[in-house]
């Protein structure tokens, strides 16, 4: 299993969905994973610290899960089929390990509430993990045409016309 860390939360221009880009620890490695708004907006509100008058779902499931004596130990993506990911929320209760399925989404909500490790499985990492290459990223050389532009332009000249 991969242990990753979630590096950020991005909004689709293209419709109403977010994607959870979940970084792998020891390497250069992303999964992005497509979630809902409200799931998104549930991960961001824990993660950023928001404070909300009434708790959330997420709140719910964890303090129905402490009242129940159990302790969510961790989450791991743990499928891919038919480009649906999968995941499970391993918890203990009783010194009983029990598994339970997932929404992605709803794993690492849980997951930052719980201040658990998320995992994701070897294959699943294999297939769907993304190693971005160098020129995937905006650079100063990205930049050339832009700046030659703003090098020409006499900035002199903008208040004479006043």
């Amino acid at each position: 299993m991969v242990e990753v860390k979630i590096e950020s939360i991005r909004v689709s221009l293209m419709s109403q969905y977010r994607v959870v880009i979940l970084k792998d620890t020891e390497s250069n490695r992303y999964l992005p994973i497509w979630i809902g708004p409200y799931e998104a907006d549930a991960i961001t509100i824990h993660l950023q610290d928001m404070q909300v008058p009434r708790p959330l779902t997420h709140d719910l499931i964890i303090k129905i899960i402490e009242e129940l004596g159990a302790k969510v130990e961790r989450v791991v993506v743990s499928d891919l089929t038919n480009e649906t990911f999968y995941a499970r929320v391993i918890m203990t209760i009783g010194g009983k390990e029990v598994s339970i399925d997932s929404r992605p989404s709803d794993a690492v909500a849980v997951a930052v509430r719980a201040g658990c490790s998320i995992y994701v499985e070897d294959e699943v990492m294999e297939r769907a993990g993304v190693v971005p290459d160098e020129e995937s990223t905006v650079g100063d050389e990205d930049l050339g045409a832009f700046k030659d532009f703003i090098g020409s332009l006499d900035l002199d000249d903008l208040d004479k016309n006043q």
